[in-house]
């Protein structure tokens, strides 16, 4: 086996190991932001962790943050709850730094 191969496959495993990171990382940030939605809503216990299972399955639509936007839009418009697109956008930043930081020190421990 030459030093290429060696490098190679070191090269994909760290590919492998990067995307299921991301994964992990995108999924938290979507179960994160459901919380937080379901909390404006005024959904608790049960019925928020029931609603970040949809924000999380949501984002299996398309690639990209447009769809887990679209869902909780559309649901809080449903629902009456004001909050600007940017803001929600905003937030969904921040809790991607949050959840990023999560994973990080689960995958440490």
């Amino acid at each position: 086996m030459s030093t290429f191969d060696d490098r190679e496959r070191a090269e994909e495993a760290k590919y492998a190991h990067d995307s299921a990171l991301n994964f992990k990382v995108m999924n938290r940030r979507n179960k994160l932001l459901g919380l937080w939605a379901a909390d404006l809503m005024n959904l608790s216990g049960s019925e928020a962790d029931a609603y970040a299972k949809t924000v999380v399955m949501a984002d299996l639509e398309e690639p990209g943050d447009e769809d887990v936007f679209r869902k909780v839009r559309g649901d809080f418009d449903a629902k009456g709850v004001d909050r600007s697109d940017a803001r929600i956008r905003e937030h969904m930043a921040e809790l991607l730094a949050i959840a990023r930081e999560q994973i990080m020190k689960e995958t440490k421990d």
